[in-house]
């Protein structure tokens, strides 16, 4: 459309070029101008798209109407950079500087950007879209932008109209084929498949003679109609008679046949007919799919399809009794008498008032029907009632939003635990640094010792969060459930109390599984916990596990199952259980149904009710590839089975390197003893300003030359200018280049180069697409100052 507007303009100079004088030569260019300048209004503002003449200056020269609602007065870079700023879109944000270079050096150039979202009427949504700019003579410039969400819309609409249309003509009750000019199948439905003992796949490129045969063969280049016979492909089946009607189009230049096939009876002359008896609509209505009724003006059942009785749960072949109403949930039965009452079409979905056998469906708890009503011809005030069971759909739909809501708050809750780790690891650091100057007995060494102690309980508890959206590092291992938990009954027995009795049940030929040892003690000690709060007054842990194998997809709740083998581990209370109305939310992080008066609950270290025992458990087994399922009875107690995948034998991978650090936040609070330090150049990439300065100067301090970047653009720079650097460290989460792509780079420029990656999410999150190698290596967060120089030290030794 630009390329239109700048021909526009050209043709316009040419015109005014012509060189017409005298009053008929003004009037002629002055007819052209209005001519001109009337279709640049209507190319302008056609089709929808934002546009903008701006001079040289910037400011606006002419714009539509479509620009002033994106971005009114403003200045286009400026604005679109701000879009991006506010969502956080580091794509968007170099999309929108490139614009603004290109606008400022006179060159076109369009990026994917984030469009001004509060003037868009999105709200700080800032949707995404694509702008670009081009030159215009005189030093102009023309800008142009386009929200691509109603484009993405539409397409989404158009493809699954042509799905829906796919799946009818694929289904459909009468036979449907296309041939080309050769006379071979290009499409087969799937009715005139089963006709034919093959399968569509099967039937493709086959020679329309071998499955078709008569006394005349229809012609492929016209209009044709008539009586064959059907050749299924199996050699014992009888030849089926058909009636076939042709007709032709062009597919692409490609002439091709449109044909429908229906079966014919036996007993009928044989020879062409005038026109294709269609089957009747009784034999039409007995076999679709869905529950086709005819009510009366009161909305009782005068007729029906069988496919009704399964959808409304009553036995096969009988009708409702009374009205099709009493048939639903007493709060949806005036949302029927109100449509009946309407005298017009109208499309519903009810509950029914009971699933069939007092039981659920696909995980859910009641039955859902989709009803089309509409008036029918004959007789006078009769409907008729399309029904389908939507009880599948509801659930699906009930599945999606659930998981929708576990994946933002996950990602909530990694966000804000990196965020978290950044400052412990800075608060960690100093204490360390303090520590070195104020050793025991000094006044201060209590308070600091205090501080870095509640440092660490707080990276614990950022650690449940990382658990929780699946981001927390883990260091899996072959693991035999028998003897892991033989091993903590000791310890489960101390956190009942004697109160509580403690059963277990092993299973045999169990196999092992492949988790993390410490991160699976804390998945049973979670659910102890909850159990034990669930049974003030006493009563009994059992832990059972088995071996267990599922042959298909099974779903459950919001999650699928896939097949395979697996470790069932089941921790079953007999304490007060879980209400149905609390069930769904018992994973969400900071949930919680504790109140301070249970049993010792707000005496426990770490606070309890806090809500985060559940999510970090949900957390660490979907992360491990198991799952967590949930069964409770109000009064009668809860049993969580935990099914983790069992580990192959070959499966073993070798053992976790000796350079990634295992002490962690949890190590104990104690003076930080030196390490042997050196006079290497280390080069320190960190945007967190109070880590890279505890960081610098834990480093200075052991001797090695420090250089400090606060980008992954100033790395390179500092890389570029400065000499011999042996190591570097960087942080994996930065604005604008990250340290993955820092990384990279530095190892195609200088493969000598070591490095260690820093982030307070898990190695295989942080890396990304970066391949491993020998020369990185993984420093999670928070980190002591301790840990940091060992790390150092480690790497730098490591030859």
């Amino acid at each position: 459309m630009e390329l239109m507007v700048g021909g526009l303009v050209a043709t316009a100079a040419g015109l005014f070029g012509l060189g017409l004088g005298g009053p008929l030569g003004r009037w002629q260019r002055r007819r052209r101008q209005r001519l001109v300048g009337a279709a640049l209004d209507h190319l302008f503002e056609a089709d929808g798209v934002a546009r903008a003449v701006l001079d040289r200056g910037g400011r606006v020269v002419r714009a539509n109407a479509a620009w002033r609602h994106l971005f009114g007065d403003l200045e286009p870079a400026l604005a679109l950079a701000a879009a991006a700023e506010r969502v956080g879109d580091v794509a968007a944000a170099d999309g929108a500087e490139r614009l603004a270079r290109a606008a400022g050096l006179g060159r076109a150039e369009a990026a994917e950007v984030r469009l001004p979202g509060d003037l868009a009427g999105a709200g700080d949504a800032a949707p995404r879209g694509r702008a670009s700019v081009r030159p215009l003579p005189a030093g102009g410039r023309l800008w142009t932008a386009e929200d691509m969400a109603a484009r993405r819309d539409i397409a989404e609409v158009l493809a699954a109209e042509r799905d829906d249309l796919g799946d009818f003509l694929y289904f459909l009750p009468v036979g449907l084929y296309s041939a080309d000019a050769e006379g071979r199948l290009r499409y087969v439905n799937q009715r005139l498949a089963e006709w034919l003992d093959d399968t569509p796949e099967g039937l493709t490129g086959q020679p329309l003679a071998e499955v078709l045969e008569g006394p005349e063969r229809p012609d492929p280049d016209g209009e044709w109609r008539g009586r064959l016979t059907l050749r299924p492909r199996h050699p014992e089946a009888a030849p089926l008679p058909a009636e076939v009607v042709q007709g032709l189009y062009d597919a692409g230049g490609e002439t091709r046949t449109r044909t429908v096939v229906l079966r014919a009876d036996d007993a009928a002359a044989p020879g062409l007919r005038p026109a294709v008896a269609p089957p009747g609509l009784a034999e039409l209505a007995g076999a679709v799919p869905v529950g086709l009724a005819l009510l009366d003006g009161d909305g009782l059942v005068i007729e029906a399809n069988p496919a009704l009785a399964p959808i409304l749960g009553l036995p096969e072949g009988t009708l409702p009794e009374g009205p099709l109403a009493e048939l639903m949930a007493e709060e949806d039965r005036p949302l029927l008498a109100q449509a009946l009452a309407r005298d017009s079409a109208d499309s519903l979905q009810l509950r029914l008032a009971t699933p069939p056998g007092g039981g659920s469906r696909d995980g859910a708890t009641e039955r859902v029907v989709g009803l089309f009503l509409g008036p029918a011809p004959r007789p006078a005030g009769a409907w008729l009632a399309v029904l389908l069971d939507a009880t599948a759909q509801k659930t699906l739909e009930a599945q999606f939003a659930q998981a929708q809501k576990i994946q933002a708050m996950g990602q909530l809750a990694g966000g804000v635990a990196h965020d978290f780790n950044n400052l412990l690891t800075a608060m960690i650091g100093f204490c360390d640094l303090l520590l070195n100057r104020h050793r025991a007995g000094d006044p201060s060494f209590a308070d600091i010792m205090q501080i870095k102690q509640n440092a660490n309980r707080a990276a614990n508890l950022v650690r449940q969060l990382l658990a929780f959206s699946r981001k927390q590092p883990l260091r899996p291992e072959r693991l035999e459930v028998g003897e892991s938990l033989g091993e903590m009954s000791h310890l489960l027995r101390r956190l009942l109390g004697e109160r509580i009795e403690l059963k277990l049940t092993h299973g045999r030929d169990l196999g092992a599984v492949r988790v993390d040892p410490g991160q699976f003690d804390q998945v049973i000690i979670n659910l102890a916990v909850n159990a034990r709060d669930a049974m003030p007054r006493g009563g009994m842990l059992g832990i059972a596990t088995e071996s267990r194998r599922i042959d298909k997809p099974t779903p459950r709740g919001v999650e699928v199952i896939p097949p395979g083998d697996y470790v069932a581990i089941t921790v079953a209370d007999t304490g007060t259980g879980i209400a149905p109305e609390n069930l769904p939310r018992i994973f969400e992080p900071f949930f919680s149904t504790k109140t301070p008066d249970q049993e010792g609950a707000a005496q426990r270290p770490g606070g309890a009710g806090m809500g985060l025992g559940l999510a970090t458990v949900y957390g660490i087994v979907r992360q491990t590839g198991g799952f967590v399922l949930v069964e409770s009875t109000p009064g009668e107690g809860t049993t969580f089975t935990i099914l983790l995948p069992r580990a192959e034998a070959a499966a073993e991978p070798p053992a976790a390197p000796a350079n990634v650090p295992a002490d962690g936040p949890a190590e104990a609070a104690a003076p930080v003893a030196e390490t042997p330090g050196g006079g290497e150049t280390v080069l320190l990439v960190e945007d967190e300003d109070a880590v890279r300065i505890f960081a610098a100067r834990a480093l200075r301090n052991r001797g090695y030359q420090v250089l400090e970047a606060a980008s992954g653009e100033g790395a390179l720079d500092v890389l570029r200018d400065a000499g011999p650097i042996q190591l570097m460290l960087t942080d994996m989460v930065m604005p604008g280049m990250d340290g993955a792509t820092l990384a990279g780079l530095v190892r195609t420029e200088r493969p000598d180069l070591k490095i260690i990656l820093m982030s307070g999410y898990s190695e295989e999150i942080s890396r990304g697409d970066l391949a491993p190698g020998p020369d990185l290596t993984f420093l999670p967060k928070p980190f002591s100052l301790k840990t940091l120089a060992e790390t150092v030290r480690e790497v730098l030794d490591a030859g």
